[in-house]
């Protein structure tokens, strides 16, 4: 069994019930599991992705004996349903699908009807009766095989088919006679001759053979590749390859086919939600060819089907316990199921169907905890129309809610455009009849995405649910020309430079830009917190530098301010001519003369923000940044300058030159600054500290952290610590105030020196904070502002798997985290450790401080609670693991 190749699945034995989904994939083995369930599932057999593995290692050959065991399925299948693979009287037809361990929709390749040739084509219109569905399975696989098979243009048969519809006067495929379709099948042959330079195929075993190597080779495209980059997919052997007896959907008006998902995977709610349509092959629908009826309208149809339907999504949800997205087919009145996985949602549905979840008793909190991936709470905290801008909005025209959300911008008509528009900083929405894998870039980088056909359940729905992006769907009153980058709706035309806003929940198209307001959290997602609130053992601080972002990032969940930087304040009109004043002096006094007006201002923001964080550590880094970005580097805006302060333009050329570093990064910054001009320091202590007392008197309990950064060696930070714990005396003694302030002084951790010797610095801190932004430049030798012109490449050729700055380098700077960390608390067992860079907010990056042991994360206000829910999972996992 160690080298089977093929698992059967059907009624004389189903041989993937409890294999691993990474060696069936997930279409195998749920197609296995539901046959063992007793669901009405056609059989056939799946090749594993190890087969995939050595196919393409192998330089795209089939293993030795492989299509020996395809055979025997084959036979096994043939007995079963009576059926003969090629035969001219009852002909056995099969699907080729892929499907990898992880959902791709619709990124790889699939064939219907593959065994069809010219004599078994009239064999089946002798078998059902009905010649119009033979040719119209027929004409399908001559298109599929030539576009999936052997790379042709999918255009070259529309124009075959155009012709045929003009010469029947008809628009529509299913208007089209069986005479016609007779024709059409030879106009196919023919055209596909001309590009193939060969005849279709007519040997059934030839033409299943270059299918399962399509499929194989499908997991190389470069749409399947750019998928699971943007999903950060990888690890995997490949793709498995599911051969499945056909049913069909296209027999008639008694036969139909749709993809249906068994909760609303836009809302959560607990309601079949999906899309069919009558006489179709499955294709008709996930591509958005033809707008589909929702699968609530079923019953007016075929009431006993929508019946078995609703009873099969229960059985699937106390199976899997978890919500199901499900392809389905019924022939001739026979309900068929071909595919059942876990629907992609989006964080809305995700959040609600968990706590639904739990109060029907199909999973605990922990589970409901583990379900929400922690990234896509994201859409939660994303703005929403304001319902006054919204009522005086001007409506162009409604389509379907596919993905929820607000989204504005230009109208873009091609994926490449989008991609370079969204680059250049730019807000586009992707506007396209419908939209192809081959669209994922444009997709991806698009605001949102507007389509003039398709349904609910089409590529363009699914994937932006996927992704949490806007999308409104099926948008027919909308014309689109995208050769001429123009949309008309109602009589009015819309181009490139004009803007249109979205709104994914309601499926409104409207013309300009319609006004946001801000999430609060609520409901079931206050639920979900609390629930993760009591798993979690890390605490979740926010970087914050205002009153407004504090409060923010306190309503979502934050215990502190774990970074709040200083030079931030600085920038305002009011403060930045002092502070320039103070970069200009040459004199100490003049220095201090400069920042005793900067004082008053310093003071009443931390007053601002100690109040915002009443009762709650609040750590303060000291002035960071090198003074030459304080300076205007314009001529004109030097100019002014000068003017401003009453001296000669060229002083402030001159102080800047002085100032120029050939690497500022590496430059008088950080520390270095409180070392040349302690009396920086000096200021900002005294401003924390009357910030403190300040608050005191006024009941506000203030916990003020005095952070210092860039400290390379211990004797730095003993220099620079001694200096604030005499400014702090100071201005207690100054400010006669009797009260306890107990004011820790720490450093951030940034530098690879102060991680590799954390024994000595921790001497002379109360607490640690890795600055894992400058510790990542550092270490790696990136300049994080100018890492995009390789990063690309990099991350294409797998040298890198993730941007190190987005997401915590754990084999190299991890090492000097961790090292940090057991080097620090060796000299102070219980010195309090956290992280303040951008990976404070990232669910892979928490995970690895939460097994390194930090007592908190710091991020972003909007990032607090993916960070409450992504250390609830790490701790959830870490225990789980440990046992």
């Amino acid at each position: 069994m160690a080298n089977k190749m093929v698992y059967y699945f059907g009624k004389t034995k189903t041989e993937g019930k409890g294999k691993s989904k990474s060696i069936l994939g997930g279409k195998g083995l749920n197609l296995a599991e539901m046959t063992s369930i007793g669901l009405p599932v056609p059989p056939g057999f799946t090749i594993t992705t190890e087969v995939c593995d050595q196919y393409i290692k192998g330089g795209e050959k089939l293993p030795k004996g492989l299509m020996e065991e395809v055979n025997k399925a084959v036979k096994i299948m043939e007995k079963e349903l009576k059926k003969k693979f090629g035969d001219d009287s009852n002909p056995l037809l099969f699907s080729v699908r892929s499907g990898a361990a992880v959902s791709m929709p619709g990124m790889m390749n699939t064939i219907l009807n593959l065994g069809l040739n010219d004599v078994s084509t009239a064999g089946l219109a002798k078998a059902t009766k009905n010649e119009r569905f033979a040719y119209d399975a027929y004409r399908r696989l001559i298109n599929m095989f030539g576009d999936v098979v052997m790379g042709m243009d999918h255009h070259q048969f529309e124009v075959a088919f155009d012709k045929v519809k003009k010469k029947y006067k008809v628009t529509e495929d299913t208007e089209v006679p069986a005479e016609g379709l007779k024709e059409l099948c030879e106009a196919y042959k023919a055209v596909y001759k001309k590009h193939c330079k060969e005849e279709f195929p007519q040997d059934p075993v030839k033409q299943l053979e270059h299918a399962i190597k399509a499929v194989f080779g499908s997991w190389n495209t470069t749409r399947a590749v750019r998928y699971r980059e943007i999903e950060g997919i990888r690890g995997l052997l490949g793709t498995a390859v599911n051969v499945q007896s056909m049913v069909y959907g296209n027999m008639g008006d008694d036969s139909g086919t749709g993809v249906a998902f068994t909760r609303n995977p836009n809302t959560g709610e607990n309601k079949f939600f999906g899309e069919f349509l009558i006489n179709a092959q499955g294709e008709d629908v996930v591509a958005g060819i033809r707008t589909p009826q929702p699968v609530a309208e079923m019953p007016k149809w075929n009431r006993p089907v929508h019946k078995e339907l609703l009873a099969i999504k229960k059985i699937l949800e106390d199976h899997y316990t978890e919500m199901q997205d499900i392809e389905f087919t019924i022939e001739r009145g026979t309900l068929f199921m071909l595919q059942t996985r876990t629907g992609k949602r989006t964080g809305v549905a995700a959040v609600k169907i968990a706590c639904d979840m739990v109060k029907e008793k199909l999973i605990d909190q922990k589970e409901a905890v583990m379900r929400v991936p922690a990234n896509d709470l994201t859409q939660l905290l994303l703005p929403s129309f304001k319902p006054t801008a919204r009522n005086a909005a001007d409506v162009l025209t409604r389509g379907l809610p596919a993905s929820p959300g607000a989204s504005v911008g230009k109208l873009s008509f091609t994926a490449e455009d989008a991609r370079e528009r969204a680059e250049a900083g730019e807000k586009v929405i992707l506007v396209r009849q419908e939209t192809s894998p081959e669209d994922v870039d444009g997709m991806n980088a698009a605001a949102g995405i507007l389509t003039s056909t398709g349904g609910m359940t089409s590529h363009a729905a699914v994937v932006a649910r996927g992704w949490g992006k806007c999308c409104v769907a099926g948008a027919g009153e909308i014309e689109i020309n995208a050769k001429g980058q123009k949309i008309k709706v109602n009589g009015r035309t819309f181009g490139p430079k004009d803007i249109i806003s979205l709104d994914g929940t309601t499926g409104e198209v409207i013309s300009g830009e319609v006004e946001t307001q801000e999430p609060k959290l609520s409901g079931d997602f206050a639920k979900l917190m609390k629930w993760a609130d009591g798993y979690r053992t890390l605490d979740v601080r926010t970087n914050a530098d205002s009153p407004k972002d504090s409060k923010r990032a306190r309503e979502f969940g934050a215990q502190g301010i774990g970074l709040c930087r200083t030079e931030h304040m600085f920038f305002e009109a009011d403060r930045i001519i002092h502070m320039r004043a103070m970069i200009l002096a040459e004199t100490e006094n003049d220095r201090r003369a400069a920042l005793k007006k900067l004082l008053p201002f310093q003071r009443k923001d931390f007053e601002g923000i100690f109040k915002a964080m009443n009762g709650l550590p609040v750590t303060v880094r000291l002035l960071d940044p090198p003074l030459h970005e304080f300076l205007p580097h314009e001529p004109a805006a030097q100019k002014a300058m000068a003017k401003e302060l009453g001296v000669k333009p060229a002083e402030i050329v001159k102080r800047a030159e002085a100032l120029h570093e050939s690497n500022p990064m590496l430059g008088h910054r950080g520390c270095r600054l409180s070392v040349t001009y302690p009396e920086i320091l000096e200021m900002q202590v005294r401003a924390i500290v009357e910030a403190a007392i300040n608050c005191s008197k006024k009941k506000i309990k203030a916990q003020p952290e005095i952070m210092i950064p860039l400290v390379g060696t211990a004797a730095e930070l003993k220099m620079l610590r001694a200096q604030v714990e005499a400014t702090i005396e100071e201005v207690v003694t100054q400010k006669k105030f009797a009260g306890k302030l107990d004011i820790l002084i720490g450093t951030m951790i940034e530098i690879p020196r102060a991680a590799l010797t954390a024994d000595e610095v921790a001497e002379y801190a109360d607490f640690f904070s890795f600055g894992t932004n400058d510790l990542t430049q550092m270490t790696f030798g990136y300049s994080r502002d100018d890492i995009n012109t390789f990063l690309p490449d990099y991350l294409s050729q797998d040298i890198l798997h993730v941007d190190p700055f987005q997401s915590l380098d754990q084999t190299g700077v991890g090492q000097l985290v961790d090292m940090g960390v057991t080097k620090g608390r060796q000299t102070k067992n219980k010195l309090k450790i956290g992280i303040c860079g951008e990976h404070g907010g990232d669910p892979s990056s928490i995970d690895f401080c939460n097994r390194v042991g930090l007592d908190y994360v710091s991020c972003s206000p909007f990032r607090v609670p993916i960070a409450r829910l992504a250390a609830a999972q790490a701790a959830l996992t870490l225990k789980k693991n440990s046992k």
